[in-house]
C-alpha cells in the first residue's frame, strides 16, 4: 500500500533560469509550500527575507525546536507541461527536499493514483502555463474563483481568513482519497 506521493519536478532560479531536479513530497497535512535549507543553499537559490517570521508548529501544536521560517526563495516549477512560479518557505526539512502542501494541492486539485502514486495535472487553473509543441506558452484567462485560490495559495492563507474553505477542501479530499488510504 502507497504512503507517500512524490514527484520529480524542475525548479529553476528566476535571475538565471538555471534548473535543477528536485523530488518534492505531496503532504495533505502541510500547510505550505517549503525547500529544505540546505537544498536552497547547495543549488544556489537567492533566500529573501520575510517581513515577519513564521511561526512552525508541530502536528501535535507544540513549538518547532528549529524555530520560526525567517526565509522564502521564489522559483519556477515545472512538472508534466504544468509551469508555475512560486514563493517556497525555506526551513529544515531533513532528508526532503521540497514539500508541496495543502495550498498547492487544492489550487491544482490533480487527479492522484493513491495506489500507484500517479499524478495528473488535468484539473489546473488555466491561470498556470501549459507549453505547447512549440514551447510557446500558452496564454490563457482564470476565472475569479481561480484567482481566488491562487493568491491563496501563493500568499499567507491567516491572510485570507478561509478556514471555512479549509474545511471544506479537507472534505473533498476526504471524499476523493479512498477510505483504506485516509487512516
Amino acid at each position: 500500500m502507497l504512503r507517500e506521493v512524490w514527484l520529480n519536478i524542475r525548479v529553476e532560479k528566476i535571475d538565471t533560469h538555471e534548473g535543477v531536479m528536485i523530488k518534492a513530497l505531496l503532504d495533505s497535512g502541510a500547510m505550505g509550500m517549503f525547500m529544505d535549507r540546505q537544498t536552497a543553499a547547495r543549488h544556489g537559490f537567492k533566500l529573501q527575507k520575510l517581513e515577519r517570521p513564521l511561526i512552525v508548529k508541530n502536528v501535535n501544536g507544540t513549538m518547532n525546536s528549529r524555530g520560526a521560517i525567517t526565509y522564502q526563495v521564489e522559483c519556477n516549477v515545472f512538472y508534466k507541461g504544468h509551469m508555475e512560479r512560486m514563493r517556497m518557505n525555506v526551513c529544515d526539512l531533513g532528508k526532503t527536499e521540497m514539500i508541496l502542501g495543502m495550498p498547492w494541492l487544492a489550487a491544482h486539485n490533480p487527479e492522484i493514483n493513491w495506489e500507484t502514486g500517479e499524478v495528473k495535472m488535468t484539473r489546473c487553473p488555466p491561470l498556470y502555463g501549459k507549453k505547447s509543441k512549440r514551447k510557446e506558452r500558452v496564454r490563457m484567462t482564470a476565472t475569479e474563483e481561480e484567482e481566488k485560490i491562487v493568491r491563496w495559495a501563493i500568499d499567507d492563507k491567516e491572510d485570507w481568513e478561509r478556514e471555512e474553505e479549509m474545511e471544506e477542501d479537507y472534505r473533498k479530499i476526504e471524499e476523493m482519497v479512498p477510505k483504506k488510504f485516509l487512516k
